[in-house]
């Protein structure tokens, strides 16, 4: 007749294992975030290093609008094809070969003769912006698989601090590197960090992709979905309540358009969400480019100053932030959800129209750090929303989300550099970081909406439990009843 008490020494040795489990999970992928965060400085600096050498190159301002606009125009692509490649191949191939095409396309640059520096240049322009949106899609998507569904908010904000730094470094030292060692060796340096995260992949074992691993157990589709409902209730009513079903569609891979939108269908507001992605990437595509003309009003004769100070300071705030969330999500175990996403939208995008208002530049620098902590915020509750889909969905959703990321900044840029041409920075910024607060309210007032219902839901199931007595049903609320 067993004990009570039962096996404390399997109890003890299993809590054990799996801590020393989830020490070696971490342990990885802090080395795989730092191979990330050396290609990432990789892609700041060679974004600015590019940009330049096509200006230089060609001498037209037009042909580095081009040369920008191709980038991203790939990246839309890639994004709505890497969940149907996900599908079939593991994400640690995916990160790999996007690094190594990025370090050999920086290659062929390198070795191209003048007559042919066009084309290179093209060449890097579409294997850059397709490569780099396969590598973050193939990322984010496989998180839970790598860690642990629990750990989703602590490695996302680990991902997302070493690329703030990247960001940091690879802005801050562009200018230099070019002025002191010429393009070419900027190209080898560029070329250097996607090979050395390249090798950091290949040397790692990474879980993810291929339809999560495989063919799910028998029952799992109901497990799925109960995850999926039990991050919703945390994270704001995004449950995966329809996704079991369309889980073989997306692991077949065959009709990888239409999965994404199932991805995005299978929870409540989570079309809303991403939608107000593409959104906040417009808004975002207006502060990027009114940035140089505000600085060069400040100051004519020396305008990087600001503009690098700012994104100093900005990068200060996002770093920061994660900080927080990341001992916040170690104290308590849950992610921001989507409320935070939702407010951290507004306050980000009115900190970016308020640094546009001429305002002294010491309350200047403390919107900046405003605005980079909320993006932070943003950026972790989004993409640890996104994660709590199946892993079969996983992917497609990010494809897409990367899709009207792209799409967003793309035509953002296009309407504000016509716009800047007639109006302040300020009134620019204004209506289109505007559009994102109106389409975030909205959100927030449909994640409201949801909880309530969820709650109301909860309310009367108690409600008609305590009155019927249904300890059959055998969930807690009605133990909890049932045994009082």
């Amino acid at each position: 007749m067993g004990s009570a008490d039962g096996p404390k020494a399997d109890e003890t040795d299993g809590d054990a294992r799996k801590a020393r489990d989830t020490a070696v999970s971490e342990r990885r992928f802090r080395f795989l975030v730092a191979g990330y965060a050396v290609s990432s400085y990789g892609t700041f600096l060679n974004m600015v290093a590019l940009n330049l050498f096509v200006y230089e190159t060609t001498g037209r301002a037009l042909a580095m609008g081009l040369f920008m606009a191709v980038r991203l125009a790939s990246g839309f692509v890639a994004g709505l094809v890497v969940g149907g490649l996900l599908a079939r191949f593991s994400a640690k191939s995916i990160m790999l070969w996007a690094n190594v095409g990025q370090g050999a396309v920086m290659l062929v640059l390198i070795l191209a003769p003048d007559g042919m520096l066009t084309g290179a240049l093209m060449a890097v322009s579409v294997v850059i912006g397709a490569c780099g949106t396969l590598f973050m899609v193939a990322l984010r998507s496989s998180i839970p698989e790598m860690v642990g569904e629990d750990r989703r908010a602590w490695a996302n904000s680990l991902s997302i601090t070493g690329r703030s730094l990247a960001m940091v470094a690879g802005f801050a030292s562009a200018g230099i590197v070019v002025s002191l060692v010429g393009y070419t060796a900027a190209f080898v340096v560029d070329m250097a960090t996607f090979v050395a995260c390249a090798v950091t992949v290949a040397l790692l074992p990474i879980a993810g992709g291929k339809g999560a691993g495989g063919p799910a157990p028998k029952g799992s589709e109901d497990t799925e979905g109960t995850k999926g409902s039990k991050n919703s209730e945390s994270s704001g009513g995004s449950g995966g309540s329809g996704a079991g079903k369309d889980a073989s569609a997306a692991k077949n891979g065959r009709r990888w358009r239409p999965v994404a939108f199932i991805a995005l269908a299978a929870a409540p507001g989570m079309g809303l969400m991403v939608a107000l992605r593409g959104v906040d990437a417009f808004g975002s595509s207006s502060h990027n480019a009114a940035l140089p003309i505000y600085s060069t009003s400040l100051d004519a004769s020396n305008p990087a100053v600001f503009v690098s100070a700012f994104w100093c300071v900005w990068a200060l705030g996002n770093i920061g932030a994660q900080q927080v969330i990341q001992r916040y999500a170690q104290r308590t175990g849950r992610s921001v959800g989507a409320l935070g996403f939702g407010y951290g939208t507004v306050v980000m995008s009115a900190a970016f129209i308020a640094a546009f208002a001429g305002l002294p530049l010491a309350v200047t620098a403390v919107i900046a750090l405003i605005a980079g902590a909320a993006d932070g915020l943003t950026e972790v509750a989004y993409t640890s929303h996104l994660q709590t889909l199946p892993a079969t969905l996983r992917g497609h959703a990010f494809g897409l989300s990367a899709t009207f990321e792209n799409l967003g900044f793309g035509v953002g840029m296009i309407l504000v550099a016509a716009a800047l041409d007639r109006f302040s920075p300020l009134a620019v910024v204004g209506w289109s970081h505007g559009a994102a607060i109106v389409v975030a309210v909205v959100f927030l007032l449909r994640v409201a909406g949801v909880r309530r219902a969820e709650r109301t839901g909860r309310a009367g199931l108690r409600k008609e439990e305590a009155v019927e007595g249904r300890p059959d049903r055998g969930d807690r609320d009605g133990a909890e009843v049932s045994g009082g």
